[in-house]
């Protein structure tokens, strides 16, 4: 990620055809890292089916804890392999017995021998880090180049970490948009009382763009739940605060970061959005939050339940909103959107420009997977 303040580097070079592109339809690109599982999710010996935009992968973890990802099909009946068996340091598919090492070779079939043994599956680069498992669905020469996303806040004994997660159904791009449009507080006014944001500056690159923002309560008080996540606020009437709020999408992650007046990290979000189907119709988020301790020892700890409360009723209301503009979406056959915010439109024009160059289908509500 970024440091910030980041300066203005001037306007993207996009083709002249990224402009009449639905963006809807634009497929997530698949040459990045991507987080398709929770560490814990995968126990030793053990294993489990996930998806990447319509493909289906199997994670394993073998005997001695090493990861490995696969198609999740056996090459001999297609049945998948995240229900068959991880033996040592292989999975066996739980119908004939055909087993593949971590590199997707098979290399047993109890009934054939070994002397001569099928094709195998394709295998996928697999990392964990931050407690998530992440896999690289593009072209895995492209792998080892493109760095896998690291926080500083995580593990940081300063800081406090929830990791958090659901599933939307929307294209990934109604998730950009809602978090870097701060000017859609009033959605959370009965959660946050009457905020009103102003963007007080914005940068971007070839990949990545970012929008600062300060904020001003304009009527209510400020909620606990709030001041845990945000900071204690004593600014009131249409006072600006002097915490900065920066958001960053630098493709296809976003990060979301407040500091201080004196330029203290209080907060630190990183999230991704992970396409299930082939239509890019739904997605699972997998976001990370720290928030740093107060000088209180064990504050933060007896609050957690109710930061926990809060951001879940957040969130609750964005995917809410954002499943309507998919609906929306869907039911017209296009994107009617007069959008007016030129940060959004700029943020258009970079998730076209870092998207898949095919075109996603067009679904109707009524026919959505």
């Amino acid at each position: 990620m970024h440091a910030l303040p980041l300066p203005d580097t001037g306007a993207i070079d996009l083709p002249a055809s990224a402009s009449v592109r639905d963006l809807r339809r634009v497929p997530i690109h698949p040459d990045h890292w991507y987080p398709l599982a929770w560490s814990h999710e995968v126990k030793r010996s053990k294993a489990l089916g996930v998806q990447f935009a319509g493909d289906p992968i199997v994670l394993a973890r073998t005997a001695s804890g090493k990861l490995f990802a696969l198609e999740d099909r056996c090459a001999h009946r297609q049945v998948p392999l995240h229900a068959g068996v991880v033996e040592g340091e292989s999975i066996r598919c739980g119908y004939h017995g055909w087993a593949y090492d971590c590199g997707g070779h098979c290399i047993d079939v109890p009934y054939f021998g070994r002397e001569r043994l099928p094709n195998g599956l394709r295998a996928y680069p697999c990392r964990e880090v931050h407690g998530l498992i992440f896999v690289f669905p593009g072209e895995p020469a492209l792998a080892d180049a493109r760095p896998l996303p690291m926080l500083s806040s995580v593990g940081d004994s300063a800081y406090k970490t929830r990791r958090f997660g659901r599933e939307v159904k929307c294209h990934y791009s109604f998730m950009h948009e809602n978090l870097m449009d701060m000017n859609h507080q009033f959605l959370h006014r009965r959660q946050m009382g009457q905020m009103r944001a102003r963007c007080v500056g914005r940068s971007r690159g070839e990949d990545w763009m970012e929008v600062n923002y300060i904020f001003a309560r304009m009527a209510g008080s400020q909620p606990m739940g709030e001041a845990l996540v945000f900071g204690a606020s004593k600014n009131a009437g249409g006072q600006a605060d002097k915490s900065v709020m920066a958001v960053c999408t630098c493709y296809p992650y976003q990060t979301l970061q407040i500091r201080s007046g004196d330029g203290t990290l209080v907060m630190d979000l990183w999230i991704v959005y992970v396409p299930l189907d082939a239509a890019q119709r739904t997605n699972r988020t997998f976001g990370l939050l720290s928030i740093r301790k107060p000088k209180i020892p064990f504050a933060l700890d007896l609050a957690w339940p109710l930061l926990i409360w809060f951001t879940e009723r957040i969130f609750k209301e964005d995917r809410w909103v954002v499943e309507q503009e998919q609906e929306a979406h869907d039911r017209q056959g296009a994107d009617w959107n007069h959008e007016v915010f030129p940060v959004i439109n700029e943020l258009r024009d970079l998730l076209r420009h870092c998207g898949g160059r095919t075109e996603l289908p067009i679904r109707e509500v009524g026919n959505r997977a």
